[in-house]
């Protein structure tokens, strides 16, 4: 059953203790704070790892081994607790709020379970939280199920796990339930109601006696929350009939206190409290603030719709919507200081159930917790200048945030995204082009299926600045893609000064290992001017860097005019450039060191003709470590198609 999985590859079972209180050790993506200095988001709180911290229960991990709970950890550990156990964390600076990262078990039919976690600070009890794995267990193959009994959904698609189609298979094999289970991990925020200063201790504990029989805790999250904000020129929705208890929908009081304010010339104001939304909220030229995401939190529930909607959803349920881009979209419309907590179980492709969605131009989202939607932030151009500042964007059942179709000169900075169930950030040009947008300064963390950061086609957009951290399966931190009916990249493509780490999964249909950055020319050529400077790519499972074409196509398209300058390489499992494409790129002071195998693995189209691989290598300067040798150059074959993997040393400051 589902909740017999705990620790997957890699538990640790022999003693579980760590020293009492230990020195609080703070990590940005289970990282030493000074290997990412400058890249990921600023965020108010401070992240300390479960297996840095006190405990009589047991660490897990690590692993990168897909369907087990180690893997989707942030940094590939947790701590394992039974009834009774703890884990105990000492604050690094004082503070009045926590945020738990946890997995408990799935019910045996699916739909999850609920369980206490006590909370004590200083050995005083604080309060309970009730963890819920409701949101979390998904699945069997794409788009995936809430049933852990369930037979194959495409018995019809080739597997991994037998090398088959099953269906076409004789005799039938057996494929072990539950299939592919993923999506392990949910969080949850709690006040403390007083301020508690550094040095203090928090505990969680399993109660004995309870609902799950394990309980894995993987970081806390750690701040210090100011007051509400208060805003007394505004239109205040209660005012309007909202009721801030939740009990009552208070859709049609926000639709009401929105008008008012459009006609007054007025902001819209949310006290603290819970408000009920059971549908989207249409906004343009509108400005709507709450009291700060900590305390003004707009709830629903996904609702079934009767009959399907023009654009195919089956449900609707809370979120804050421009208008359709064909009737001009939505101006002038800035969110911020509230959250928006979800109620999205499963994937349904054609569902608007995202958190923000639609078309804004010229508007701004800034300082939201997104909770448990389907995509934090899905908008459908055409549309320019939106800026998304400052947000916290967990628990999602697809993306955190996709710019889609015609997204132009728009900012997305400093945002914080964890656990998502697809690219974290996405700007995909199908059918329309996105243009002149840029991903700066965000943090990425743990997508459990696809990548981090992704870019599917578009025009002079720019990727700088990130922290993208430990993707799971089918992607990897950033991936550059010819795919999904994409339109073509054209002008420049910028990736400059991100930090990777723990990258590059196991590509199941393909059985290889990814790049940590990887370009894939699916569709068609990838030939736009394609410039990656000052990245780092730390501790990477398989390659640094891979380009590649899909084998049907592998003749057809190819990868040029990729220029990779001032880049750090800190182990690798296998090499440093692998090549499984026709094309070409340029090096300049590009380092390695504990690269695992040969520092490139050149196997081009496959082809293997007497002139070399179809994919060349240019040296231009400065490439240390040995990695990139005058035998390599230009264009040698060295391929080994499934090079062994051999773990690198943790990245240390260079």
């Amino acid at each position: 059953m589902a909740g017999s999985v705990t620790g997957g590859a890699g538990v640790a079972r022999a003693g579980g203790h760590v020293p009492a209180n230990p020195a609080p050790v703070v990590t940005r993506a289970a990282l030493d704070p000074s290997l990412t200095v400058g890249r990921g988001a600023d965020v108010a709180f401070l992240e300390q790892e479960a297996e840095n911290a006190a405990t009589n229960g047991t660490l897990i991990g690590p692993s990168r081994t897909p369907y087990s709970l180690a893997s989707e950890a942030s940094g590939r550990r947790a701590v394992h607790l039974t009834p009774g156990q703890y884990v105990e964390f000492t604050l690094p600076a004082a503070a009045n709020a926590i945020t738990v990262r946890y997995s408990i078990p799935d019910a045996p039919t699916g739909g999850g379970i609920t369980a206490p976690l006590d909370v004590s600070v200083d050995r005083r009890h604080a309060r309970t939280m009730t963890l819920t794995s409701q949101y979390a267990w998904l699945y069997n193959q794409y788009p995936f199920s809430n049933d852990p009994t369930a037979d194959l959904l495409h018995p019809d698609w080739w597997i991994t796990e037998c090398s088959c189609v099953p269906a076409a298979t004789t005799p039938t094999p057996t494929i072990t339930k539950p299939f592919r289970p993923h999506h392990f991990y949910d969080e949850q925020r709690l006040l403390l109601g007083r301020t508690h200063s550094a040095g203090s201790v928090v505990r969680l504990t399993a109660p004995a006696g309870r609902a799950a029989p394990w309980t894995v805790i993987d970081l806390l999250d750690s701040e210090l929350v100011g007051p509400p904000r208060v805003a007394l020129a505004a239109a205040n929705v209660l005012a309007f009939g909202a009721d801030p208890t939740g009990r009552r929908d208070s859709a049609d009081a926000l639709d009401r206190a929105i008008a008012f304010a459009r006609r007054a010339h007025l902001k819209v104001y949310l006290p603290p409290g819970t408000y009920q939304v059971n549908r989207h909220i249409l906004v343009d030229d509108v400005t709507i603030e709450g009291a700060g995401n900590w305390y003004t939190v707009i709830k629903g529930r996904e609702v079934a719709l009767s009959t399907p909607a023009p654009d195919g959803s089956v449900h609707t349920g809370v979120g804050f919507y421009g208008r359709d881009a064909s009737v001009g979209g939505s101006r002038n419309v800035h969110l911020s200081g509230f959250a928006i907590e979800g109620d999205v179980r499963e994937r349904i492709d054609t569902d608007q159930v995202n958190g923000i969605g639609g078309a804004m131009s010229h508007s701004s989202i800034d300082g939201l917790y997104l909770h448990h939607t389907k995509v934090g932030l899905w908008f459908d151009g055409p549309m320019t200048d939106l800026r998304i500042t400052n947000n916290i964007i967990v628990d999602q059942i697809a993306d955190a945030l996709n710019f889609h179709t015609g997204v132009t000169d728009s900012v997305v900075r400093n945002n914080f995204v964890r656990n998502t169930g697809d690219d974290g950030l996405a700007m995909w040009s199908e059918k329309t082009g996105n243009a002149r947008n840029t991903l700066d300064r965000n943090t990425v963390q743990s997508p459990v299926l696809a990548n981090g950061i992704a870019v599917y086609g578009g025009t002079d957009n720019t990727i700088s600045r990130n922290l993208i951290a430990d993707p799971v399966r089918e992607g990897s931190a950033i991936q550059v893609g010819s795919r999904f009916g994409a339109e073509p990249f054209t002008g420049q493509l910028r990736i400059t000064e991100n930090t990777t780490a723990r990258a590059g999964t196991y590509e199941l249909n393909w059985k290889i290992g990814l790049g940590a950055i990887w370009f894939y020319a699916l569709d068609r050529n990838i030939d736009a001017d394609i410039q990656v400077v000052g990245d780092h790519y730390l501790d990477s499972t398989y390659n640094a860097i891979m380009l590649v074409s899909d084998w049907p196509v592998k003749d057809r398209y190819s990868i040029t005019n990729v220029h990779f300058r001032d880049i750090r390489v800190d182990g690798t499992g296998t090499s440093v450039v692998s090549a499984r494409s026709a094309g070409s790129a340029s090096f300049a002071n590009v380092d390695a060191r504990h690269v695992g195998a040969v520092g490139v693995n050149n196997c081009g189209s496959f082809n293997f003709t007497p002139a070399g691989s179809e994919f060349s290598l240019t040296d231009l300067g400065g490439n240390d470590g040995g990695w990139l040798a005058a035998w390599q150059l230009p264009n040698t074959i060295t391929c080994n198609d499934r090079p062994p993997v051999v773990a690198p040393p943790p990245p240390a400051a260079w």
